[in-house]
């Protein structure tokens, strides 16, 4: 926009008979007048020179914010701190001051000092307003040309073009860094004048974070934003200016920072907030008695989950290998790696496992986990799918807290601490968009490595599902717009290939050790039905507001395997979706990539429900694949909770546009009809079982040494693995024989849960649950010899429970000697055994 002549003279008293072409904002940061004279005087030869060599002529502007600004002038044009700017005193309904800004310099009307950034930017004339500081200014305006060529490419919906960010660490990441906490987020930047003007109006914050809010509103305008490098020449850098104290004036206010942080992410903090509140409200139940409380539908995963937590900190404590351990399968030994330990949570947490306990980490892994995973799902789809924030959020809290998430809350925390997926996902879409060029390509594909790297240490299955996931999409998508595929592959692909040449050295060893050292293992094994059923995907789940724990139990694997019971009226309503939006190519690509993972998840073999036939599925050619037959089918269903999750915020943010608010009302109240019935009920909790006190006194010491193994009866296996729980409450003192973890058996290393039985551990466990014992002769007390041999026992450990006189008996017989009844335990000293 053009200002004329006449009104640059009634309102500074200059001259210059054209229009002004740029407007130059210069914030100083407070410095010195006398500082900033010699900068000034290099900047008016700089435009004085470009000005000259615009075709068809035009003047400039520069306005100094900071130094030389009356004392009062801030509270005159309403721009003090807490001020609305539209309220200001001598403002015109454009946002613009009523009052000329001060000159600097006499002797040239067009420099002129401002108090305040926005005071400066509604007062510019310019076409163009740059915005630069005296560090970018000290070495001149030899960027300007490259920001200028890239405003004019698209003058009619980009608002700014911005220089490369000089904080390293913002450039090497290429996020934006936390909104509020840095003074240079448009440090160097041309913005179409009128926008700038209207998008500084509308701002309301005074500090730092004003930069952030003027770009987020620009972007929800739907103007285009864009930050491209900054050529300067040969031997020049950007200056930092430097002020007492340290730190310019307004950026030694921390208060002010912290303030202003807040309120331009008042709304992603509030939606944080419910996510965190959300994942409280599930677990509520074991946060109110840590000490006593058990999922109740956990079976034994939280003992196991716990004891990972545990074995990790002890063995990092004790600088031993964090990925194998002798603590439990004696003398065997666990493969940590081959197991769900997630190092990747497990040790940053030591200190809280360290001081707090190892239920405190498990709770908090999960309640914090899953809160994060339903932000960072919430960001993605904001970020690129919605404008409106509460049906991003509706879709982030769909996605996380799923009903086959909330199943798997009850003890695989692999499965619900999802964080990384959406941030993996966007990175993969930012290779897609190769907008930025080679350096972005290369930036992406190194952060895709690592971000990959980092999900393989908290969960491996999740990262492949999302993976087969993601090439459904990629292929979805290919049907549908092939344009859009043809110009995405080149960048995606380098990206991948520099994304796997980081990964792959950093994972290397530790996948080396999981497919190939000690317990390593090749596949588990899961049964005939591991996939869902097809009523599943229609029924509600357990822990579900409409859900039948009878039912969801009968078609799925247990409690905490229930992988699909979305209910008939959320996947109709994702069906009726996708017709209305049917010409979007990403509601047509999901739809497909969702119906895909929902065939795929019933399994090599698909029963007809309520009669006797089979069909095949087409997991049958899936499983052939490496690492896909450890998969349980069933639980690539989950790829539809995100999947119903974007096409309900598109819904919603669909329904917010309605210009009717009778639709608007109906559509929400038909979206809240949906999910009502998969609103997540609190966990159920039980009380866990007591430790021994022959356990928590220390008395164990007197029995087991160094070297052998505590044999609890019955074993610990994948029933029963309260002995799990001793471990961890003895700080891993003495070992233990059996176990709950996956590792190899037979002569294929073919995968099982909890170590391979033994003729002693299979007899205990028969008594304990009910079988007659067998007439003992010398051949079970020479077996009972070799199993206890082989485990290295020191002692044999029967705590009170049921049938503990049955199972004395039967090891007095087998042992031919009585026990020692140390508390409230039977004890048998067999080291002597064990050596013999």
């Amino acid at each position: 926009m053009s200002a004329p002549s006449e009104r640059l003279d009634a309102r500074t008293g200059a001259t210059w008979p054209q229009p002004v072409r740029l407007s130059v904002i210069l914030r100083t940061h407070g410095a010195p007048a006398a500082r900033t004279a010699p900068l000034l005087a290099r900047l008016r030869a700089d435009l004085d020179e470009r000005a000259a060599s615009w075709p068809g002529g035009g003047a400039w502007e520069l306005l100094v914010v900071g130094p030389d600004a009356p004392a009062d002038a801030a509270t005159h044009r309403g721009d003090a701190p807490g001020t609305d700017p539209s309220d200001a005193p001598g403002t015109d309904p454009s946002g613009r001051s009523g009052e000329a800004p001060a000159p600097v310099q006499p002797d040239d009307p067009r420099i002129r000092a401002v108090p305040t950034l926005r005071a400066a930017v509604r007062t510019s004339t310019g076409r163009r307003i740059l915005l630069t500081d005296a560090a970018h200014a000290a070495t001149g305006l030899h960027g300007l040309d490259d920001l200028q060529s890239g405003l004019d490419l698209a003058p009619d919906t980009t608002a700014v073009i911005s220089g490369r960010h000089r904080n390293p660490l913002v450039r090497a990441l290429g996020i934006p860094g936390p909104p509020g906490f840095r003074a240079d987020t448009l440090a160097f930047a041309l913005f179409d004048g009128p926008r700038a003007r209207a998008a500084f109006a509308a701002s309301t914050l005074h500090g730092p974070a004003i930069d952030a809010e003027v770009l987020r509103w620009c972007r929800a305008q739907g103007w285009r934003t864009e930050e491209r490098p900054v050529r300067r020449p040969a031997g020049e850098r950007p200056v930092r200016e430097r002020h007492r104290g340290g730190r310019p004036p307004r950026e030694r206010h921390p208060g002010l920072r912290v303030r202003e942080f807040f309120r331009l992410n008042a709304g992603g903090l509030a939606v944080a907030a419910f996510f965190v509140a959300l994942a409280f409200l599930l677990f509520h139940r074991l946060w109110l008695d840590l000490d006593g409380a058990y999922l109740r539908d956990a079976l034994q995963d939280q003992n196991q989950w716990e004891w990972f937590v545990g074995v990790t900190t002890d063995n990092i404590t004790h600088l031993r290998n964090p990925l194998f351990t002798t603590a439990q399968g004696m003398p065997d030994g666990v493969n940590l790696m081959a197991n769900a330990t997630m190092l990747g949570l497990t040790v940053p947490l030591i200190p809280v496992t360290l001081v707090f306990g190892a239920t405190v980490t498990f709770v908090l892994v999960l309640t914090l986990g899953m809160a994060a995973s339903g932000w960072t799902w919430y960001w993605l789809i904001r970020r690129r799918l919605v404008r409106t924030r509460w049906a991003a959020a509706a879709g982030g809290a769909l996605a996380a807290f799923a009903p086959p998430m909330i199943s798997h809350a009850n003890g695989h925390p692999n499965f619900v601490v999802l964080f990384m997926i959406p941030l993996i996902i966007d990175r993969a879409l930012r290779l897609c968009d190769g907008s930025d060029g080679g350096r972005a390509v290369v930036r992406d594909g190194v952060l895709l490595g690592l971000f990959a790297t980092y999900q393989i240490f908290i969960g491996e299955e999740p990262l492949l599902i999302t993976a087969l996931g993601l090439v459904v999409f990629a292929l979805a998508y290919l049907v549908v717009d092939r344009e859009r595929v043809r110009a995405a592959w080149r960048p995606l692909g380098l990206g991948v290939v520099i994304a796997l040449a980081v990964c792959l050295p950093l994972v290397v060893f530790p996948l080396y050790w999981q497919f190939s050292g000690p317990q390593s293992y090749h596949s588990v094994l899961h049964g005939d039905n591991a996939g869902n059923s097809p009523r599943a995907l229609i029924e509600y789940a357990g822990r579900s507001l409409f859900g039948d724990p009878q039912t969801a139990g009968k078609l799925s694997l247990n409690t905490t395997e229930q992988n699909a019971f979305y209910g008939w009226p959320l996947l109709a309503f994702g069906a009726l979706v996708c017709v209305w939006m049917w010409r979007s190519r990403l509601v047509r690509a999901l739809a497909i990539t969702g119906v895909v993972a929902a065939v795929l998840s019933l399994g090599p073999i698909v029963p007809v429900p309520r009669t006797d036939i089979t069909l095949p599925g087409p997991w049958r050619w899936i499983t052939k694949l490496p690492l896909f037959e450890s998969v349980i089918e069933g639980r690539v269903a989950m790829v539809c909770a995100p999947v119903l999750g974007i096409l309900v915020a598109l819904a919603l943010d669909r329904i917010a546009a309605a210009p009717a608010r009778e639709h608007r009302t109906l559509g929400v109240l038909a979206v809240a009809a949906v999910l009502l019935p998969v609103l997540p009920l609190p966990l159920a909790v039980r009380e866990r079982a007591p430790v021994p006190a022959f356990i928590t006194s220390g008395a164990w010491k007197e029995y087991v040494r160094d070297g052998e193994a505590l044999v609890a009866v019955p074993l610990p296996d994948p029933g029963v693995a309260d002995a799990l729980h001793w471990q961890v409450e003895a700080d891993f003192g003495f070992k233990l024989a059996g176990g709950y973890y996956n590792g190899p058996w037979g002569p294929e290393r073919t995968g099982i849960y909890g170590a391979p039985p033994r003729h002693l551990s299979n007899l205990l466990r028969d008594v304990r649950y009910g079988a007659e014992p067998p007439t003992i002769g010398p051949e079970w007390r020479a077996q009972a010899r070799r199993d206890l041999s082989y485990w290295k026992a020191g002692a044999v450990v029967v705590p009170e429970q049921d049938r503990s006189a049955e199972l004395v008996r039967t090891l007095t017989d087998l042992l031919e000697a009585p026990p020692v009844k140390v508390r409230d335990a039977w004890v048998w000293r067999v080291g002597r055994v064990g050596r013999s």
